[in-house]
C-alpha cells in the first residue's frame, strides 16, 4: 500500500497518510533521508515499524518520537510483539508512544546512576503475573540488544503498561462505569485545580492511566495496601495542596460506594496529582 509522506521527522522517522487521511508513523533507518513532504513511500514488513495514530494525538507523538533515538523505537516494537505473543492479546495501540518512552526514561536513569525505587512492585508482581513475566522478559530483550541491564523493578513497571494496554472484555468489567467514575475523578482534580487539564500532554496521559489503573482496582477489591502508612505521611507534608484534593477523591468514592480508601492507593494518588500540578508550573 502506498503512502504520503506528511512531515519528516528525521532520517528514520517520518509521518504518513493514507488516501483517507489517517496517519501513521514509519520508523526505519534511513526511511526520511533525502524524502520531502508529498513524496510517497510503500509499506514494507521487513525491519519496518509502522504504527496508527490518530489525528487528534498526531503532533504530541511527533513530540515524544522525537527525543527517542531509533534503537529504542525498534526495540519497543519487538518487545511488544513478544508480549502479545506470551499474554495472547493484542495491546491499544498507544501502547507503543508510552512504552517507548518510559524505556528510554528508563535507560536514561540507568546511565545517570539514578535509582528510583518502584513501592509497587509486590502488588503489579503478585497481581498482574503474566504481566510480570512479561516485563522481565523486556528486560531480557533490553539487555540482548542494548548491553544495558535495568533493574528488575523495571519488569513491574514495564508490567504496569502492558496490564493497562489489554483490552478489557470479561463480564466483571463495567466499562461504562469505569468511564464515568475515571471522569468525575479527572473533573474533580481539574475543579480542585481551577484550571483545565492540558489533554496533549504527557503528564496528564500518565495520570489518566494511573486513574484507569486504580479505578479497576478500586472495584474489583484489590487496593493497595501496606502496613505502615510512611509514604503517605510522606506525601501528605511534601504536598499540603494535592493531598486536599487527594481527599476530596476519596470522600468522593466513599459516599457514593461505602468502600474505604486505603492509605497507599491514596499517597500515590496525591503523587499524580503533583505531577499534572509541577506540569503547570513549569509551563508558567
Amino acid at each position: 500500500m502506498r503512502y504520503t509522506i506528511k512531515k519528516v521527522l528525521n532520517s528514520s522517522v517520518v509521518l504518513v497518510h493514507d488516501a483517507d487521511d489517517n496517519e501513521f508513523i514509519m520508523l526505519k533507518k534511513g526511511i526520511g533521508y533525502g524524502k520531502r513532504t508529498g513524496d510517497e513511500l510503500i509499506e514494507e514488513g521487513e525491519n519496518q515499524i509502522f504504527v496508527p495514530i490518530e489525528n487528534s494525538k498526531s503532533k504530541q507523538f511527533q513530540e515524544l518520537i522525537n527525543d527517542i533515538p531509533i534503537d529504542i523505537l525498534q526495540l519497543t516494537q519487538k518487545i511488544i510483539l513478544e508480549a502479545e505473543h506470551v499474554l495472547h492479546t493484542t495491546f491499544d495501540k498507544n501502547l507503543y508512544f508510552l512504552l517507548a518512552d518510559h524505556l528510554n526514561f528508563a535507560i536514561e536513569r540507568m546511565k545517570k546512576g539514578i535509582k528510583i525505587t518502584n513501592r509497587v512492585f509486590w502488588e503489579i508482581k503478585n497481581y498482574y503475573p503474566n504481566e510480570f513475566k512479561a516485563g522481565v522478559l523486556a528486560l531480557c530483550m533490553v539487555e540482548d540488544t542494548l548491553g544495558i541491564q535495568l533493574p528488575q523493578e523495571e519488569a513491574a513497571n514495564i508490567a504496569f503498561h502492558f496490564a493497562n494496554a489489554i483490552p478489557m472484555h470479561s463480564d466483571s468489567y463495567d466499562a461504562i462505569r469505569y468511564a464515568k467514575e475515571i471522569g468525575a475523578i479527572i473533573n474533580i482534580v481539574a475543579f480542585s485545580l481551577n484550571r483545565t487539564l492540558d489533554k496533549t500532554g504527557m503528564h496528564y496521559m500518565r495520570f489518566v492511566t494511573h486513574i484507569k489503573f486504580f479505578i479497576e482496582r478500586y472495584f474489583s477489591d484489590n487496593m493497595l495496601s501496606s502496613e505502615s502508612d510512611t509514604l503517605y505521611m510522606q506525601m501528605k507534608a511534601s504536598y499540603p495542596k494535592e493531598e486536599r484534593i487527594a481527599l476530596k477523591v476519596r470522600d468522593y468514592l466513599e459516599t457514593k460506594y461505602e468502600k474505604e480508601l486505603s492509605k497507599e492507593e491514596l499517597a500515590f494518588l496525591i503523587i499524580h496529582i503533583a505531577r499534572i500540578s509541577t506540569e503547570k508550573q513549569e509551563k508558567e
